[in-house]
């Protein structure tokens, strides 16, 4: 059995806060620089370049990439061989209060979703925790921006659907959005599970690596057909038009119910952050 002080994690989750908002990652960074050069007419390439100067820039002047550094998703996988000194909740909570305070990242979270109300410090985080075996702990700050996250939909499909109507569904999720995503975008599709599971599918797709496809060829092939679908709209970078509305869709599926197909999307905008560590 490992011991691991709750303040390790603490420290880690603060690191991981501020590295996340300042650092893109980069497979989509140079996916973005990819995009650049694809567009071909002058506004898209005007606002692409744009995009692109902004990365330069924060690197440059060591500031987050974006004015809304999100709400912080937490995902951890905790070694069944760990104990864990002190409350593992808490030192998320303050390391991430420690990173939006330290890091002087905006506080954006409220206290209540009615009343509101600005809680200062960007607490609490969402926090999803998943035991696996060894004797390691691995954590992931995903800071989510709510531009993209309010373009977010969710469909109970019935079994009837067609692998089409799932294509149009995510296609039209990415129309609808238009520029209030930030795009190009990134899209998280959950298939399958129930309504929270395929919720949580969704979001941890858009975590993924946009340079990994789905390990299962049919769900591979099916990311390019509904990337294919939503870059033919032309809704293009910040709702400009252009070739590149999106730069990636990611699939995670699970098992469902006889009666079932729920589909959901999760909108990821051009500075889709994530950043981890193992301890």
């Amino acid at each position: 059995m490992r011991e691991i002080e709750a303040s390790v994690i603490r420290d880690a989750i603060e690191e991981l806060c501020i590295s996340a908002n300042k650092i893109l990652p980069e497979d989509v960074e140079s996916a973005m620089r990819r995009a650049a050069k694809r567009e071909t007419d002058p506004l898209p390439m005007a606002v692409m370049k744009d995009l692109c100067d902004n990365l330069d820039a924060a690197r440059e002047l060591d500031i987050p990439v974006c004015q809304d550094t999100g709400m912080a998703v937490v995902f951890a996988e905790i070694g069944q061989e760990v104990h864990i000194k002190g409350s593992f909740e808490e030192a998320v909570n303050e390391g991430v209060r420690r990173g939006y305070l330290n890091g002087l990242l905006r506080c954006s979270v409220v206290a209540d979703p009615i009343r509101r109300g600005n809680t200062g410090d960007n607490t609490p985080a969402i926090l999803h925790t998943r035991l696996v075996e060894g004797d390691s702990i691995h954590l992931m700050v995903a800071p989510k921006g709510f531009g993209s996250e309010n373009m977010s939909r969710m469909k109970m499909f019935t079994p009837s659907a067609t692998e089409q109507d799932i294509i149009d569904f995510v296609a039209e999720t990415a129309r609808l959005a238009g520029g209030n995503a930030c795009p190009p975008m990134i899209l998280g599709v959950g298939v399958g599970g129930d309504f929270e599971k395929c919720a949580l599918l969704a979001k941890t797709a858009l975590c993924r690596s946009i340079s990994l496809r789905n390990a299962d060829p049919y769900y591979a092939e099916l990311e390019q057909k509904m990337l294919d679908a939503v870059n033919a709209q032309n809704v293009g970078p910040q709702g400009f038009g252009g070739h590149t509305t999106a730069l990636a869709v990611n699939i995670e599926q699970f098992p469902t119910h006889i009666a079932g197909l729920p589909v959901a999307v999760n909108m990821g905008c051009h500075v889709t952050r994530h950043k981890n560590i193992t301890i």
